[in-house]
């Protein structure tokens, strides 16, 4: 199957990244290469850009689509990992960083892989990186009542939580779950017929149970704060996020590295020791126009978040 992803607010990205055809660029998710492409495009001979991802199928198609441009560094890992990873390719500090998170729309429509709720008999997956060994399998069939019902209330933000992983736990006592056909039935058995008007009944359970599987929110924080540390003075973080925890993650880590003045407002001056790092570029999260949410359904809830290193 081919490789296509629909990039999420190019225009926005681009834009802000202010590239400097002769800087270091990072995409630490280079899923489809359609941030990277405009990027390349913008770079001369004397300009890198460093493609970062998990997936070993879009590093290959990302390879393909940028088959012109020779400036350019494949990395088969993660973006939580950056420090390390420049530190390998001997880089100190780079010009920008873009952060595509989530899942890209070649996985999703790629049926094997099972992050889809639309594919019946595919195996229950769901890693971005197959070199892993935790699955959803693993996950749906060992996860305590409890756990489970954790991670679908918060990765999913899912009101039915506890009936489903009730659920799952019951219909498991019998036979182990394999597919993603038989978790969706399980899942709709456990949602009431009111709640299926809100979309498929599905949905938000398979994005948490992703997220568990990819571990894609627990060290966000800190890979922000890594990020924003390898940037050179005036380099740019782009950020674009798809779900609450994920934004929250980023702008909490925005924030701190702004830095907060804790001192009495009535001091003169600041006591404290505040730092910063640089400074939030965007006040309020850019989001995908009317238009371009017409054009691709999953730029709905995406959102922007752009820091600059002071």
């Amino acid at each position: 199957m081919e490789f296509k992803h629909k990039p999420v607010l190019l225009q926005e990205c681009i834009e802000n990244l202010n590239i400097n055809s002769n800087g270091i660029y990072v995409d630490g998710t280079l899923g489809g290469a359609g941030h990277s492409l405009e990027i390349a495009k913008r770079l001369s001979k004397d300009g890198l850009l460093i493609g970062i991802d998990r997936d070993e199928e879009a590093l290959k198609a990302a390879k393909e689509k940028l088959k012109d441009y020779q400036n350019i560094k494949y990395i088969h890992g993660n973006h939580d990992e950056i420090k390390d990873i420049l530190q390998e390719l001997e880089i100190d500090k780079v010009d920008g960083i873009l952060l595509d998170l989530g899942v890209s729309s070649y996985q999703l429509d790629e049926r094997n892989r099972g992050f889809s709720y639309m594919a019946e008999k595919s195996e229950l997956d769901m890693r971005m990186d197959r070199s892993q060994s935790l699955t959803a399998k693993e996950i749906v069939n060992t996860y305590l009542e409890e756990d489970l019902t954790k991670v679908i209330f918060e990765y999913g933000e899912e009101k039915f939580a506890r009936n489903i992983a009730k659920k799952i736990c019951q219909y498991r006592k019998n036979k182990v779950i394999s597919t993603t056909g038989e978790l969706v039935k399980i899942i709709e058995e456990a949602v009431p017929g009111f709640a299926k008007k809100d979309g498929h009944p599905a949905k938000r359970t398979f994005q948490a149970i992703r997220i568990e599987v990819n571990n894609e929110i627990e060290p966000l924080y800190n890979t922000v704060k890594d990020s924003i540390q390898v940037l050179k003075p005036k380099g740019r973080l782009c950020i674009i996020t798809f779900h609450s925890l994920e934004d929250r993650a980023v702008k909490n880590a925005y924030q701190d590295a702004k830095g907060k003045c804790t001192c009495p407002p009535d001091l003169p001056y600041c006591i404290c020791g505040a730092e910063s790092q640089g400074n939030i570029i965007t006040r309020k999260p850019i989001v995908p126009t009317e238009d371009e949410q017409r054009e691709n359904s999953r730029a709905r809830s995406a959102k922007l978040r752009v820091f600059e290193r002071k």
